[in-house]
């Protein structure tokens, strides 16, 4: 199988074009699962299928969470996937450097802003629930729970963070705040039965520049990554409601990189998100792993 891999902001992907590969439905997660598999084969935070455009886009993509579990969208994943549709020529001419990718969530809009750097709408939040509380490892925690597009991406933001020895709010500073103290905890309510579709978890704290530093525990990864692109949007426009942040333009700095979120209020109580950063083609080639 020929594939890209691809990162953004450290969340890195296999891309696949199955319109040639044509992969046996069966056997995609499997596939997945194993390719995905540090050190054992590729390795990366998931699969991605580029496949036929079926409602007036340019393409469609498909997306594999490194334990084979199919995903409803992927923000940094989509920013990947537009980089390999230009670099292989899947983008009609007179496109110009805009592109749109369907996906299991909706329709993500992407632009190219140089050779490498992607800008694209994410999908809109279908569930915005603030003061939600949960009960886990004998504390109960105050989140917002959201979901974009339809089906949504659940993602919950927590109103304060708990660490060693005590608890900070956004605003709030801590050395603690690392995957390796955040880890059990997040993996708790990654699976806490309040959330019957699972959860990805955002931990977050403001700098004194107004930026934010950001830790996702991705649903499907089971474990942090160095970056998560609609864990960027449901935190920039969670920080923005709150009224903490000033400006609609929110610098997120996840351990991967930095991702640029906008969030741009339209009539009543409804949003757009954009989110922004680079990528990198880190190879492109043929796999030969034996056990797939």
């Amino acid at each position: 199988m020929n594939f890209y891999k691809v990162q953004g902001a450290g969340n890195d992907f296999i891309i696949i074009n199955n319109i040639k590969e044509k992969l046996p439905e069966e056997k995609i997660p499997g596939i997945a699962k194993r390719i995905c598999t540090r050190k054992l084969s590729l390795g990366a935070d998931g699969l991605l299928l580029v496949e036929t455009a079926r409602h007036g886009g340019n393409i469609a993509v498909r997306v594999f969470n490194a334990d084979g579990s199919e995903s409803e969208m992927c923000g940094n994943g989509m920013r990947c996937v537009s980089r390999y549709a230009f670099e292989e020529g899947l983008v009609p001419k007179g496109t110009g450097d805009g592109i749109v990718i369907e996906t299991m969530a909706g329709d993500i809009d992407s632009r190219r802003l140089s050779k490498g750097r992607f800008k694209i709408r994410l999908q809109s939040p279908s569930v915005l629930e603030e003061g939600r509380l949960v009960r886990v490892q004998s504390r109960t925690l105050s989140y917002t729970y959201v979901e974009l597009g339809n089906p949504g991406i659940p993602h919950i933001v927590l109103d304060e963070t708990p660490r060693n020895g005590g608890k900070s709010d956004v605003s709030g500073r801590s050395e603690d705040f690392s995957p390796e103290g955040l880890r059990g905890l997040a993996k708790s309510l990654r699976f806490h039965p309040d959330f019957p579709k699972g959860t990805n978890v955002n931990f977050c704290r403001l700098r004194e520049d107004e930026g934010v530093d950001l830790l996702t525990y991705e649903r499907g990864v089971e474990d942090f990554t160095l970056a998560c692109g609609t864990g960027a949007g449901s935190v920039a426009l969670v920080l923005k409601r709150r009224g903490v942040l000033s400006g609609d333009r929110v610098s997120l700095f996840a351990p991967g990189g930095l991702l640029v979120v906008e969030v741009v209020r339209k009539e009543g109580d409804k949003y757009d998100l954009f989110l922004t950063g680079d990528t990198n083609v880190i190879a492109r080639g043929e796999i030969l792993d034996d056990d797939i």
